[in-house]
C-alpha cells in the first residue's frame, strides 16, 4: 500500500502511539493491552487496531502488543528510525525557541543549520552550536549540512517568499509556524503549524459548553 492512501489522521495518531510507547519504556512496562494503550492513548481499542492493520499485524491475541517492538516498527513506518536534518530560518523569538527545544533533538531532529537576513543577527553562535547564516547562502548551505527539512519562523508576509527559496534549494518537506497558508507545488510536502487555529477551536468549546 503506498504510503499516499494512509489517511493523515493515522499518520498523527501514529506519532501519538510512538510517544506513549516510549514512556511506557522507561516506566519499564514491557506488554500492553490494546485496550490500555488505547485509554492511553485517547482512542479506542478498534481505532489503533485499524491505523496498525494498513501496515502489518503487531499484536499477540490473548497477550497484546510486545512494547519494544510496537515501537521499533512504527518509528521505521514513520520513518523515525533515522536522524533527520533541520534548516531554520527566521532567528526571531519563536525560532530561537524551536532551535532550543530539547523534544526535537529526542525525536531525532537535529538543526544543523539557521538562516536571517538581519545583519546583527549572522555569524551569531546559538546555544546549539549552529552558527547564522545568511539566507542568501541558503543552497550552499543546505548542500554542505544536507538539510532535508525546511523550519520557517518568520513573518507571515514573508513566509511564502522564504518557501519558495527552499523549494529552489530543493529542501522537500517544509514546516511552516509563520500564520499563513503556504502554498508548494507538487513533490514538496508543507504542514502549516497556527497555533491560533487551536485557540480558536478552545474559544469554541469554551462557548459551547458556557451556552
Amino acid at each position: 500500500m503506498k504510503f499516499s492512501k494512509i489517511p493523515e489522521a493515522t499518520i498523527t495518531r501514529l506519532s501519538n502511539y510512538s510517544r506513549n510507547l516510549e514512556e511506557l519504556l522507561s516506566e519499564n512496562i514491557n506488554v500492553i493491552s490494546s485496550e490500555k494503550l488505547a485509554t492511553r492513548c485517547g482512542v479506542n481499542s478498534a481505532q489503533i487496531r485499524k491505523d496498525l492493520a494498513y501496515f502489518g499485524e503487531f499484536g499477540v491475541r490473548g497477550v497484546g502488543y510486545y512494547v519494544q517492538n510496537l515501537l521499533f516498527e512504527i518509528k521505521r513506518i514513520l520513518g523515525l528510525n533515522k536522524e533527520w536534518n533541520l534548516g531554520l530560518v527566521g532567528i526571531g523569538n519563536l525560532g530561537s525557541a524551536l532551535i532550543a527545544h530539547e523534544n526535537f533533538l529526542r525525536q531525532g531532529y537535529h538543526f544543523v543549520a539557521a538562516f536571517d537576513n538581519d545583519p546583527v543577527k549572522i555569524g551569531k553562535k546559538l546555544p546549539n552550536g549552529v552558527k547564522v547564516e545568511n539566507i542568501d547562502n541558503l543552497e550552499e548551505v543546505k548542500k554542505r549540512e544536507n538539510i532535508e527539512i525546511g523550519v520557517v519562523s518568520t513573518s507571515a508576509g514573508t513566509a511564502q517568499a522564504i518557501v519558495n527559496r527552499l523549494i529552489k534549494a530543493d529542501i522537500r518537506a517544509i514546516i511552516n509556524f509563520a500564520p499563513v497558508q503556504i502554498k508548494v507545488p507538487p513533490g514538496f510536502r508543507v504542514e502549516n503549524v497556527d497555533f491560533t487555529v487551536k485557540l480558536d477551536s478552545l474559544a469554541y468549546h469554551l462557548t459551547s459548553e458556557e451556552d
